[in-house]
C-alpha cells in the first residue's frame, strides 16, 4: 500500500445511479486464511484475499516467523506451512500489526502456545490505545507471560508458554477473543472448551471444520454452543477463495437506500449468518433488500445483494442484534440521522468504544456537526432523525481517527448533500477498503482529493 496520504473533500450530491459492483474481499476471512494456513501442514492456498494494509501487516509478521508466503500469477497465495508450533524467529524480534485489533489478538493467541517464543508487540497509534486487558486475562490462563505487568496497552513483550494447557471459557460478544481462546488452544495439551453465550462471527470454527477432529460444535441444554478444540492435532492444508466483505458492501447499501431512484448490485458477497445483522435490521426497517444466488463453500455461505432506493422506518437494534453488526454502527448512525422520527440503538458499549477510535462518540461529534440530535445513556442511543437538514448547507469536518469504518461512513453522508472534508482518508480505508473510492466513483460520486504529505 502506498504511505502517500491523502484528504478527501465533498461538495456535491451523488445522483442516481443503476449499477452492478463487486467490494473488496472479506478482511476476517483474508487474515484468519494466512494465520491458520501458516500453522497447517502442507500448502494452503488462497484465492482473492484482500489487498489491504490490515492483511499486509500480518502477512509481514507471518515472514518474520519464517513463514513463506509466495503470490502467484494467477491471483491466489501458496502459504507453505509446517503445523502447529512451528513459528520461530530470534529473542526480542518486533512484530507491528500497524492498525489491525485482528491480527494482533489472533496473531498472539497463536504465539502464546508455541514454543520459545519471546517478541515484541506493537501497532500504530491507534492500536496502542486500545485495552488488550482482555487477550492479555485470556493469554495468561494459557500460561503465557506479558510485560511490563499489569499493563494493558501495547508495546508488549510477550514470552509463551513452556507447558500450555487446555482451558475452559465463557465466551463474550468479541469474535476477536473467542477466536483467540480457539486457536490458543490448538498447540495445548488436552482440551479447551468454549461456551458461547452470544453467538458472534465464526469464520475462525469454519475454517478449521476442514481437518477432521479438531474441532467439536454442540448445543447445551441452555441452547448455548459448545466448541471443543482437541490439542495438538494435525491441521489440514486449505484451499480458501475468499468473497467480499459483507461490512464494507454496508456502505454502498446505506448510500443506495438513502440516494434518489438508485438500485444497486453487489454480487459474491460473503453472507454468514453472524455477519448480516444490518442487513436484517435495515430490512425491518423497510428496505428493499434481498438475498440471491446463495451457495456455501468451506463452510461459508456467500451470494448477491439487491438493494434500491426505500422509505425507511427508524431503525430498531436489540441488543441481541449487537454481535451480528459491530462492525456496521458507525453507518447505522448515519441511516438512523436521515430517517423521521427516532431510532434507539442498543450496544455494547464497552467493546463498541475499544474500536480504532471511540465509535460512539466520534459518530456523535459528527451527527452534531450536521444537526442531529443523538443521546446516548449506558448501551442504548437514541438518533432524532431529520432528512431536512440536508437543506440547512451543513459541513463535516472528520480528523484522523485511524477508524476506517467512521471515514467511509462520513463519505456516505457527504454524498448525500453535506460538505464534508475527511483528513487522511486513504490512510484510513486502506486498512479494510482500498478499492472503497474507486467503487464510489463507478456510481457516480464526485470528491476531490488533497495530498497531506
Amino acid at each position: 500500500m502506498s504511505n502517500k496520504s491523502f484528504s478527501v473533500t465533498i461538495s456535491k450530491q451523488i445522483k442516481n445511479y443503476k449499477k452492478n459492483i463487486k467490494v473488496d474481499s472479506d478482511k476476517s476471512i483474508s487474515i484468519r486464511s494466512f494465520l491458520i494456513g501458516s500453522i497447517s501442514h502442507n500448502i494452503s492456498k488462497v484465492k482473492n484475499p484482500l489487498d489491504s494494509d490490515d492483511v499486509l501487516a500480518v502477512k509481514n509478521c507471518l515472514k518474520k516467523l519464517n513463514v513463506k508466503i509466495k503470490k502467484n500469477p494467477s491471483d491466489y497465495y501458496s502459504i507453505y506451512g509446517k503445523g502447529l508450533g512451528s513459528l520461530y524467529c530470534k529473542k526480542g524480534t518486533v512484530l507491528s500489526l500497524e492498525n489491525s485489533g485482528t491480527g494482533l489478538r489472533l496473531l498472539c493467541s497463536i504465539l502464546a502456545t508455541t514454543p520459545n517464543i519471546d517478541v515484541m508487540l506493537t501497532g500504530d497509534s491507534s492500536l496502542r490505545k486500545r485495552n488488550m486487558s482482555k487477550l492479555i486475562s485470556l493469554m495468561n490462563e494459557f500460561g503465557a507471560e506479558f510485560f511490563p505487568k499489569n499493563k494493558f496497552f501495547l508495546p508488549l513483550r510477550l514470552v509463551s508458554s513452556e507447558m500450555p494447557i487446555g482451558i475452559k471459557f465463557g465466551a463474550g460478544v468479541s469474535s476477536q477473543i473467542k477466536s483467540a481462546c480457539v486457536l490458543a488452544g490448538l498447540n495445548s495439551y488436552g482440551n479447551t472448551t468454549i461456551l458461547e453465550k452470544e453467538r458472534s462471527r465464526d469464520h475462525t470454527e469454519n475454517m478449521l471444520l476442514n481437518s477432521p477432529g479438531i474441532i467439536k460444535i454442540k448445543k447445551n441444554k441452555e441452547n448455548n454452543r459448545v466448541i471443543k478444540i482437541a490439542g495438538k492435532n494435525y491441521l489440514e492444508a486449505m484451499n480458501i477463495t475468499v468473497p467480499g466483505d459483507s461490512s464494507s458492501a454496508a456502505f454502498f447499501v446505506a448510500l443506495t437506500l438513502l440516494n434518489n431512484n438508485s438500485s444497486l448490485k453487489i454480487t459474491n458477497v460473503g453472507l454468514n449468518p453472524t455477519r448480516i445483522g444490518f442487513f436484517e435490521i435495515i430490512k425491518k426497517a423497510g428496505a428493499k433488500i434481498k438475498f440471491q444466488n446463495i451457495k456455501k463453500k468451506n463452510n461459508e455461505f456467500f451470494g448477491d445483494i439487491y438493494v434500491k432506493s426505500s422509505k425507511l422506518k427508524p431503525l430498531k437494534v436489540p441488543k441481541k442484534l449487537y454481535v451480528k453488526c459491530v462492525d456496521e454502527f458507525p453507518i447505522m448512525f448515519c441511516v438512523a440521522s436521515m430517517i423521521p422520527g427516532v431510532s434507539v440503538l442498543e450496544v455494547n458499549s464497552e467493546n463498541l468504544k475499544n474500536k480504532e477510535s471511540d465509535r460512539i462518540l466520534e459518530m456523535k461529534k459528527i451527527l452534531k456537526q450536521i444537526g442531529i440530535k443523538c443521546i446516548v445513556k449506558n448501551d442504548r442511543i437514541k438518533i432524532y432523525g431529520n432528512p431536512k437538514v440536508k437543506s440547512l448547507n451543513k459541513k463535516i469536518k472528520v480528523p484522523n481517527l485511524h477508524d476506517h469504518r467512521i471515514a467511509m461512513s462520513s463519505f456516505v453522508l457527504g454524498q448525500l448533500g453535506f460538505k464534508t472534508y475527511i483528513k487522511n482518508f486513504n490512510t484510513q480505508v486502506n486498512s479494510s477498503a482500498p478499492n472503497f473510492l474507486k467503487i464510489a466513483k463507478s456510481l457516480g460520486a464526485k470528491y476531490e482529493i488533497e495530498k497531506t504529505s
